[in-house]
């Protein structure tokens, strides 16, 4: 059983690397063509879950080194690279859907509030504020577990108090915020399409392009998926993980986080593949990446 686990987290780590290492060359040759800013948050994205795929790697290495029982500061810091990627990650789509929001709220200014600066801090703040709630147990042994001399995992190392105070201050305010973003992104997209029915009956459409509005129901879609693609996969590992935490014997640890975990690292495979699915641009650019290599190699 441990080799089999192993060896699907080697392929999903492996998966994971490759689609996101490819989707951030095509954003990084985006960037330098259209010279966007909000870009960056996308390509934040993919680096966030390349980084879980590294990590990931390090715990395929520990179950095929059973049996291996190393220190309990070992376990620790590796959970805590673990978690920091994860956070960044979800941090990261929050950063996306924010950028859209911000596109279709004020499109006329989007320019000039989306500056490189600007871009450059809240990506600074994104990762500090996931290397704390990463290495918190580090900083602070009271959210530790003692040692039990088994594998590492999330239930070996970290206190049920930590994992409790992650989940409600970091998981649902994040799925909260998704909702209202979404909710106001139909809103403004419905005025839009009100504004524009008014025009058309009043003679004046040819002075409301269209455009806009096909550009507000992308960017809804594109935030739509990723919305909904992160809730089905890391929903039920955290609701679990909070039953588990109050009823030690409600939930297996080994469902949560053989089963359910590997669920919620399925959201940073399935990324970069729906952004790269839904999103004209990057299709027409991993196109041309692949035309590159085919013309290199032939």
């Amino acid at each position: 059983a441990s080799s089999a686990l192993g060896a699907i987290l080697a392929v999903l780590a492996s998966l994971i690397i490759a689609a996101n290492a490819l989707v951030a060359i095509a954003l990084l040759c985006l960037i330098q063509k259209s010279g966007s800013k909000g870009l960056y948050f996308v390509l934040n994205l993919a680096v966030a879950d390349a980084m879980v795929g590294f990590t990931v790697l390090g715990l395929v290495m520990d179950e095929f080194s059973q049996p291996f029982y190393p220190p309990q500061i070992f376990c620790v810091l590796r959970m805590a690279f673990v978690t920091s990627s994860s956070a960044a990650s979800i941090l990261s789509l929050i950063l996306v859907a924010c950028d859209r929001h911000l596109a279709i709220r004020k499109p006329f200014h989007y320019f000039q509030l989306v500056t490189g600066l600007r871009v450059g801090v809240r990506l600074v703040g994104l990762w500090l504020v996931a290397a704390i709630i990463g290495f918190l147990p580090v900083l602070t042994p009271g959210f530790q577990k003692t040692s039990t001399g088994k594998k590492c995992s999330f239930f070996g190392v970290f206190h049920p108090t930590y994992m409790l105070t992650v989940f409600c201050v970091g998981f649902f305010p994040a799925l909260f915020l998704f909702i209202y973003l979404y909710c106001d992104m139909l809103k403004i997209a419905s005025v839009h399409v009100q504004h524009i029915r008014e025009m058309e009956h009043a003679g004046l459409a040819g002075d409301c392009p269209p455009s806009r509005t096909t550009s507000d129901m992308k960017a809804m879609r594109t935030v739509a998926v990723l919305i909904g693609c992160f809730t089905l996969s890391w929903l039920p590992f955290f609701i679990a993980s909070i039953v588990q935490t109050v009823c030690s014997e409600c939930f297996s640890y080994k469902v949560i986080e053989n089963y359910l975990w590997l669920l919620g690292l399925c959201n940073s495979l399935l990324n970069p593949l729906l952004y790269s699915y839904w999103q004209k641009d990057m299709r027409l650019q991993l196109s041309q990446l692949a035309a590159g290599v085919k013309r290199r190699v032939l």
